[in-house]
């Protein structure tokens, strides 16, 4: 009805490649296209032909890593700007359902990030979404808002403003001093009922996953867990994308309907934004309402496992891990000598944890930790999609595997093809010997 009035279809855009993001996951883009407008280079990343392609997105909603875009010319932006407008007239002099969504969903304005505390220390996954939220707050022209809720924890107001945040809403109070689920319900659906975020992000820790699904289903709207990619569509939805069956695609989920829309995303999949000291912006204090004597739950305790032999994967810099290629528990004793030289832990595959070899907690990928270490080198790991998701963002990829055509090889940066059994051992050595002769140099060099 709208395209009649303005006597233009809606542009469909063209795909383009963002530079740097390509995994070479084997074609994947070029085997959805439906018009050949996708060539793989030499190199395994696709070269897309611009005069064929009629941006159809099958190639965007395949890739595994986000590494495809649409893209649309000035004119066309005009263009769906216009046919926005259109179809919001429609909307309020065509029948009373569309009328009533379009008004409801008008109501909710701005983006806003949830920072997770435990008693006053931030998690860092709540900066690294204020990073993203910035985006897709500057996207959506609105304010980006950071959730403060805490006892005495108004400084953290103060830390969001540095990594984004234009203003801040908080709420401190004595019975918020330890998270728990229904008190902290309690206070950001009155929040949410106050103030009517179009946009409300948390991480996908613990705490964010328990808080996220009671706040979904006491305010009546959708949720995506483990989101890898966020955007805007241009009816300022947003598009959630999260590896589906098994990781073997990758599904954009869209909320178009109901407000806010709510997102978890986990720790190190998006990058952290840079810490501007000296920014400000308003403090919002809010009075949550709740009681003490209303809660059911109490805490006695808590009982802290940071000085518990317990590894953090997913915060290491450094990370050596190891596949089925590792044939056996007992030799992982060879990747803990190379971590330890390097200074970090050992990490492991899914299929090394299902066979027993490593616990959960070491697991990367879909199912374990998402990493961004400084250095991976993957040991006898063949490169499943449900690994490379996990990992893929690391600094320094070192691949180690006898199989030349493992899909490991396509994401790392060096690769090595050989015996680990072999390799593993020599490198530790080499590493060994350059610490020992590094101490003599400094010796001459004083001397």
């Amino acid at each position: 009805m709208s395209e009649a009035k303005v006597g233009v279809k809606r542009p469909r855009g063209k795909a383009r490649l963002i530079e740097g993001r390509c995994i070479a996951c084997g074609g994947r883009c070029e085997s959805a296209c439906p018009v050949d407008a996708v060539e793989m280079s030499g190199s395994g990343e696709p070269e897309i032909v611009v005069a064929q392609c009629i941006g159809c997105v099958k190639c965007v909603k395949v890739c595994p890593a986000q590494a495809l875009e649409v893209v649309f010319t000035e004119e066309e932006k005009r263009i769906l700007e216009q046919l926005a407008r259109e179809s919001g007239a429609d909307a309020e002099d065509g029948d009373p359902e569309a009328r009533a969504l379009a008004a409801k969903l008008a109501a909710y304005r701005g983006v806003w990030v949830f920072v997770e505390q435990t008693e006053g220390e931030p998690a860092r996954v709540s900066w690294e979404l204020m990073g993203k939220g910035r985006e897709l707050a500057d996207t959506l022209g609105v304010p980006l808002s950071a959730v403060v809720i805490g006892s005495h924890v108004e400084e953290l107001c103060y830390h969001s403003f540095c990594y984004g945040a234009d203003q801040a809403y908080l709420v401190d109070e004595p019975v918020f001093r330890h998270y728990r689920t229904e008190a902290y319900l309690k206070a950001v659906c009155r929040l949410i009922e106050n103030y009517q975020p179009e946009i409300v992000l948390m991480g996908a820790t613990g705490l964010g996953r328990d808080l996220a699904g009671a706040v979904a289903t006491v305010v009546g709207t959708g949720l995506t867990a483990d989101c890898t990619g966020l955007g805007i569509d241009d009816r300022r939805n947003l598009m959630q994308t999260r590896p589906a069956f098994g990781g073997n695609i990758m599904a954009t989920i869209m909320c178009d309907k109901f407000r806010p829309q709510m997102a978890t995303v986990r720790p190190h999949v998006m990058p952290l934004p840079e810490r501007v000291e000296g920014k400000s912006g308003p403090v919002i204090r809010v009075a949550s309402g709740v009681k003490e004597e209303e809660m059911l739950t109490k805490v006695l305790a808590v009982v802290s496992d940071r000085n518990r032999d317990h590894v953090d994967v997913a915060g290491a810099e450094f990370i050596v891990s190891g596949g089925r290629g590792m044939m056996g528990k007992e030799n992982f004793v060879l990747l803990q000598e190379l971590a330890d030289e390097l200074g970090g832990v050992v990490g492991a595959s899914r299929s090394a944890v299902d066979a027993g070899w490593m616990p959960h907690e070491r697991q990367v990928g879909q199912t374990g930790k998402t990493v961004r270490p400084k250095i991976y080198i993957a040991c006898g790991i063949s490169g499943a999609i449900q690994h490379l998701v996990g990992m893929q963002d690391s600094d320094l990829i070192i691949a180690i595997n006898r199989d030349p055509d493992a899909p490991i090889f396509e994401v790392a940066h060096l690769g090595i093809v050989g015996d680990l059994f072999q390799v593993v051992p020599a490198l530790t050595e080499r590493l060994r010997s350059l610490k020992q002769k590094a101490p003599e140099t400094a010796a001459c060099s004083n001397g």
